[in-house]
């Protein structure tokens, strides 16, 4: 696994690539089913519409409900969104999170990017998605 502190847009980001040993079918599964998604990512997903303008909605276990918006839905390939904060409220600069999948071999390469609104959440960000990444790769091992 490779990570990345760049600079996308003008705004800060981290990217991670991670090379997986399963089809992008399966990642695919994996990062876009509500279910899938809530055993890896930070917040259970509630509602996902899977399209471009769809809605994400995601619960943090404590009574606040986060929305998103996809700005990218492209089977097997892309997945991107915008995470709102919990008023709901789209604003200029919603973190914006991307995960491509791309052939590799008999497996794929994934590419999670992570553009920030605020800058200061850098460190403690990169940390908690690779605790996530590796959960999803501990699922995909799990679901065989």
């Amino acid at each position: 696994m490779s990570t990345t502190t760049t600079i996308i847009d003008g705004r800060p980001a981290l990217q991670f690539e991670r090379h997986l040993k399963h089809i992008r079918e399966k990642v695919w599964l994996a990062v876009t089913d509500p279910w899938h998604l809530s055993q890896w990512y930070p917040l259970r997903v509630t509602q996902l519409e899977p399209r471009a303008g769809g809605r994400i909605a995601f619960d943090d276990g404590e009574g606040t409900v986060y929305t998103a918006t996809i700005t990218h839905f492209d089977p097997p390939r892309l997945f991107a969104f915008n995470e709102h904060d919990p008023d709901g409220k789209e604003r200029e600069f919603d973190d914006h999170l991307r995960i491509e999948l791309r052939d590799e071999g008999a497996g794929c390469l994934l590419v999670f990017t992570h553009i920030m609104a605020d800058p200061s959440t850098a460190d403690g960000a990169s940390g908690g998605w690779q605790t996530c990444l590796d959960e999803l790769e501990a699922q995909l091992e799990t679901a065989g």
